[in-house]
């Protein structure tokens, strides 16, 4: 955790510095120095703190460099215009992080200066009314890979998935199987209107047992939601998402909590009667909604709305102290107003986060053009979860949903994420964690002592071509010392994550670090018979690499291979 304890004791010594001048330290932000910066550290602090010191950015800068030169790790401390630290670290210090990473690898990036949270994310809960799509994917890469990214910061995490087997679309649900069935028993009946028309619809009516004839559409819809609930669990599994509930609207509406809300709201003085129908007032609570909105109905139905504010108060008696959902893009002007009920429910606003992710557009060639496909459910339309999955594999999935930020349009290549060549990000990403392996195969032809089992993490610090510790000294070509700054980064990379809740940091992170590696094997030889000292210390950062990407991986829900 170099540059977390970095960050801790300059905040140590220059809060301390600028209360001394009568002042309160600004915060301290770390980034990783640009590449045309001669250092591994830029501290922009210096900008903020002399405005509230009234002097020169670049004599603050000078004076605080002379406060950190001396920081255990840190190897020179120099002020830059306009008023910035560039702080660069003793190559020892990132040895020693390395080994630090190759020891405990489960343990990078968790964070012992955190307290944990009890954090409840829901992800996918796609309708029940159809197969898990490509859409869903997105969500499903999004919501796995935060949680896993969750966990390794130290965070109690709980997976759910919300299955909504109650309501209007049930009901059409129903109806459309019915139709389906009743066509194949010779009868001449229409699917309604809005009804669901994939060739799935058929099947689910061809499975139908023979009492189906005496049915009605509650009981068809029955038969569709189990048939649609253990394909999407089928689906989810396969593409590596776990859950630790499935959580069924039907058991919100049986326990009462509907009611229970209800009577809560009213309590709080939050739910008013007007025109018949009951409506939730938060239009004036803190900004939060712009206008109040209708919970029960003129005729006395629940809304949606109403069940949703039930389950997530649900979700907070059951030890969530926050709430992360994951929704489609048409779900966007639903946040302000589901952050309003959380308020009004007596639960702080930043207690909820919802996450909205944009639309994936598939992009396919045909007669030498890319276009982009287009999808409908309701017309049976799409690209499922399971046949996307079969033709470009779970990796490639998963790592391109990561590469983009939830809040951007993606087109999805069908054809680059098939490719087998670097111009794929997958694959750019995992030839260097399957090289970095090959390298130690021909190390254990040269000296089986090299050869040592990637677990095996004490060890595999000091592995060399019969050496001991690698001499971190030794490493002076620009392309080791980049690897060595870019690995220190990791834990910084997973807290990005956490602040922006998505793992497209983590993407970025591996994509650039793999970089780094194919140019470093360009310029430095690893295996050299007359360097034996240089080659185990290039043995062992190598070996650094290659755990921060299979553990960068693993996080992403992506495999790191052995051979490619």
């Amino acid at each position: 955790m170099l540059v977390e304890e970095l960050r801790a004791e300059v905040e140590r010594r220059l809060k301390a510095w600028t209360r001394e001048h009568g002042a309160e330290a600004p915060a301290v932000t770390l980034t990783q120095a640009p590449a045309h910066v001669k250092a591994d550290v830029s501290l922009p602090w210096p900008l903020a703190a002399a405005k509230l010191l009234r002097r020169r950015p670049l004599e603050v800068a000078g004076e605080a460099a002379a406060l950190l030169k001396d920081i255990p790790g840190v190897g020179a401390a120099e002020p830059a215009p306009p008023g910035f630290v560039n702080l660069t670290f003793s190559t020892a210090a990132l040895g020693a992080d390395l080994a630090a990473v190759l020891a405990e690898p489960a343990s990078a990036g968790r964070s012992p200066l955190e307290a944990p949270r009890e954090i409840l994310l829901e992800y996918v809960s796609a309708n029940p009314t159809g197969p898990v799509h490509l859409a869903t994917s997105r969500a499903a890469t999004l919501g796995d890979s935060l949680a896993r990214i969750l966990r390794r910061r130290g965070h109690a995490v709980r997976t759910e998935y919300y299955v909504n087997d109650a309501g209007k679309q049930v009901e059409l649900l129903g109806q459309s199987v019915q139709a389906r069935w009743e066509q194949l028993h010779g009868k001449d009946t229409q699917v309604p209107e809005k009804g669901y028309r994939g060739e799935y619809i058929v099947d689910i009516a061809k499975a139908a047992p023979s009492e189906a004839k005496s049915w009605g559409p509650a009981e068809f819809a029955k038969l569709a939601i189990e048939a649609m609930l253990a394909q999407h669990r089928a689906d989810t599994e396969l593409f590596g998402a776990h859950f630790d509930r499935w959580y069924r609207e039907s058991e919100l509406h049986a326990a009462g909590a509907v009611e229970k809300t209800m009577a809560k709201l009213k309590a709080m003085g939050k739910a008013y009667e007007k025109d018949g129908a009951l409506w939730l007032g938060t239009s004036s609570d803190e900004g939060e909604d712009d206008k109040d909105r209708v919970l029960v109905r003129k005729d006395g139905v629940p809304t949606y709305f109403l069940a949703d504010i039930a389950y997530h108060e649900d979700k907070y008696s059951r030890g969530a102290t926050e709430l992360i959902d994951i929704w489609g893009a048409d779900h966007h002007g639903y946040v302000p107003r589901m952050k309003a009920a959380v308020a009004a429910l007596g639960h702080p606003p930043e207690s909820f986060h919802a996450i909205v992710h944009q639309l994936v557009h598939m992009i396919k060639k045909e007669d030498f053009e890319k276009v982009v496909m287009k999808m409908s459910k309701r017309k049976g339309e799409f690209i499922t979860l399971r046949e996307l999955v079969s033709v470009v594999g779970v990796d490639a999935c998963r790592f391109f949903f990561a590469l983009r930020t939830p809040n951007t349009h993606m087109q999805f290549d069908w054809e680059l994420a098939q490719k087998k060549t670097n111009d794929n990000p997958v694959f750019y990403v995992q030839y260097v964690h399957a090289r970095i392996a090959s390298i130690f195969r021909e190390a254990a032809s040269m000296a089986p002592e090299a050869a040592l089992p990637r677990d095996n993490a004490r060890s595999a610090a000091a592995q060399g071509l019969g050496q001991g510790a690698p001499d971190w000294s030794l490493l002076t070509a620009p392309d080791e010392r980049a690897l060595l700054i870019k690995a220190a980064w990791l834990p910084e990379t997973l807290k990005a994550c956490e602040r922006e809740l998505s793992p497209h940091p983590l993407a970025v992170y591996l994509m650039e670090l793999a970089g780094l590696y194919h140019k470093f094997y360009e310029h430095c030889r690893v295996l050299d018979s007359t360097e034996p000292a240089l080659t185990a210390t290039r043995l062992a950062l190598c070996r650094g690499v290659q755990t921060v990407i299979a553990e960068g991986l693993e996080l992403l829900g992506v495999s790191a291979p052995q051979e490619m």
